[in-house]
């Protein structure tokens, strides 16, 4: 006859064995519930936001309209920086030779600086080639025809700097080229790159505090529209939570309802900016064939455009998050 303890220990794994099974089962139905009530609460936040349409369409306007002016400020800064590459942020730094350089010492020189890794590209101008120049600006032909058969002028190398390349190192590329013994004088655009570059650095950083704010607005907005349903439905949410439900199952349609209104403001964002950059094609055509094709404008990429719906509603869910659970707690 066995012991108790014996009876005990041969039945356990039976027991456990019977057990195992419903334990997995419970698991997954806990898990099966999750998911149905997070399909439930996506669904249902929209069908809300779809009863109300008015107050809807007016949060996700009030959203894609802030939304939209940091990314109009940022196409706008973009091609500014394009602009000014035109006008002359890229100039190439032109280096004028002693008097008495001969055409192979200046060649010898271009080739030398062609191997810089700061230079894109050097071009040797021949005296001739200067007074041609000359001669074809207006008001110089008298004094070319002084000249007699004389040419003054020196061999000039056009040193344009590599793409890229800040003003600081630019300006350094300058200060060695005029150390070089057979060069006498060095013409630098520097003070235009500077004060380019400068502006160009105090407008990113001013659309970038735009959009903090922006997005912060945005934010706060979700939050209000949030806290007024929620207030709305008071009775409701307490109803549930006398009977048990728990704060993150009430609040989870909430929490959709900022992702929704998220989505929507950014993806309205988005299409503005679209739209913005179609109002503005035939104006830029005109610019650009007015710089003879050289000048690039571009728009705003497709990764940004894809990316600000999905900030954005990342920003709604933070705000209902925020403000549902602030709104739970003082309900309890």
């Amino acid at each position: 006859m066995n012991s108790p303890s014996e009876t005990r220990s041969a039945d356990a794994p039976a027991a456990d064995a019977a057990n195992a099974p419903r334990s997995g089962r419970s698991h997954v139905s806990r898990f099966g519930n999750w998911r149905e009530h997070h399909g439930w609460s996506a669904a249902a936040s929209l069908r809300r936001l779809a009863g109300r349409p008015l107050g809807t369409l007016l949060t996700i306007a009030v959203m894609g309209l802030a939304l939209a002016l940091p990314l109009a400020f940022y196409l706008l800064l973009a091609n500014v920086q394009s602009l000014g590459d035109a006008l002359g942020r890229n100039q190439t730094v032109s280096v004028f030779l002693k008097p008495g350089q001969s055409g192979a010492q200046a060649m010898l020189l271009a080739t030398e600086w062609r191997s810089r890794a700061d230079v894109s590209a050097v071009t040797v101008k021949t005296p001739q080639e200067g007074i041609d120049e000359l001669a074809a600006m207006q008001g110089f032909s008298g004094a070319l025809h002084a000249l007699d058969d004389r040419n003054p002028l020196p061999y000039v190398l056009d040193v344009l700097p590599r793409a890229g390349l800040d003003a600081a190192a630019v300006d350094r590329l300058a200060a060695e080229l005029r150390e070089q013994r057979a060069v006498d004088l060095v013409q630098d655009a520097g003070h235009w790159r500077q004060r380019l570059d400068a502006l160009l650095g105090v407008g990113h950083r001013a659309v970038l505090v735009l959009a903090l704010l922006l997005a912060l607005a945005a934010l706060l907005v979700v939050g209000n529209t949030v806290r007024v349903d929620i207030a709305s439905r008071s009775e409701e949410i307490g109803v549930l939570m006398l009977i048990g439900a728990s704060r993150a199952f009430v609040r989870r349609p909430y929490l959709y309802a900022g992702i929704w209104y998220g989505l929507f403001g950014g993806a309205l964002a988005a299409g503005l900016a679209v739209l913005i950059e179609l109002a503005l094609a035939e104006p830029v055509a005109r610019l650009v064939q007015a710089y003879d094709g050289k000048l690039v404008l571009a728009g705003l990429p497709p990764w940004l455009l894809l990316a600000v719906p999905l900030a954005t509603a990342v920003l709604g869910w933070l705000g209902a998050r925020l403000v549902s659970a602030w709104q739970l707690r003082q309900a309890a």
